[in-house]
């Protein structure tokens, strides 16, 4: 009776671990929209991106540098997508870290923007940073399901070493002030540091990099910055996927390295991931 009980038990937990909803979500560092960028200026690759982001269909993505042009033009142009966020200098102004949900699987019911500052409620640069940085994020909720996931996105300096290891830490703060019930996390970013940085050993304290644990699949090259330099290998890995491992499976996880006429759509390739939450 035992035996048979157990097997039972078993055989449901294969079941509803099959059966169970899978989520998808993408970071995606868009190049910001500058003239001097030249053939890789926005208005030539802007259609590239649109499209690679409606092949993949993420549920969920997570945008760096996008001006606020260049976060129109995917709002209007993704209409099954909504997003949440603010420019990092407020409201409309600055690059956002702006994070869009198909709002046809997800609603938010609660959205903000912090900024990775020492005065992080106000329009602030802080520590060593070069400018001013910003942390959005917000609880989703799967309208099928019902299944809640916390989702953060960022952007972090590129020239101050403090700002990044302080702003982390003020991240990670967040999650742990917000996460009370102890829902799933997501972490999107382009953090501007290797996986060999003390820093990112800090925050895998408290949350898992996602192609470390991923369960099948780990495609792609090993880097996600490009420089818009097709000819060359991709190596230096600076965008990440970090989740709460004890409530999520990464299934999947992948740099994706697409082209068109020898041409990146982005100074940065995308990470995907395929998660399933539990």
């Amino acid at each position: 009776m035992i035996k048979t009980v157990s097997s039972l038990a078993l055989f449901m937990l294969v079941v509803a671990n099959c059966l169970a909803q899978k989520t998808t979500v993408m970071t995606y560092n868009i190049r910001l929209d500058v003239a001097s960028d030249g053939e890789n200026a926005w208005p030539n690759r802007k259609d590239f991106v649109l499209e690679q982001i409606k092949f993949y269909n993420p549920d969920i993505f997570g945008i760096q540098e996008g001006t606020p042009n260049q976060t129109k033009y995917l709002n209007d142009s993704l209409t099954q997508y909504k997003y949440i966020g603010i420019g990092r200098d407020g409201g409309d102004n600055g690059e956002y870290s702006a994070i869009f949900y198909n709002a046809e699987k997800f609603t938010v019911e609660n959205e903000e923007t912090f900024w990775l500052s020492e005065t992080p409620t106000k329009i602030s640069k802080g520590w060593d940073a070069a400018i001013n940085r910003i942390c959005t994020f917000g609880l989703f909720t799967n309208i099928t399901t019902n299944e809640k996931l916390w989702v953060f996105n960022t952007h972090l300096d590129h020239v101050g070493n403090e700002a990044r290891k302080n702003g982390l830490a003020l991240i990670l703060e967040k999650i742990k002030a917000v996460n009370t019930k102890n829902y799933p996390v997501v972490l999107t970013g382009d953090f501007n540091l290797e996986p060999n940085n003390p820093i990112i050993d800090e925050v895998k304290l408290a949350l898992s990099d996602t192609k470390e644990i991923a369960q099948d699949v780990v495609f792609g090259p090993e880097g996600t910055f490009n420089g818009f330099r097709f000819s060359q290998p991709v190596t230096r890995r600076i965008d990440y996927v970090f989740v709460t491992s004890k409530n999520i499976n990464v299934v999947k996880y992948a740099v994706l390295s697409d082209s068109k006429d020898l041409k990146y759509p982005s100074d940065h390739l995308p990470v995907y991931v395929v998660l399933q939450l539990f």
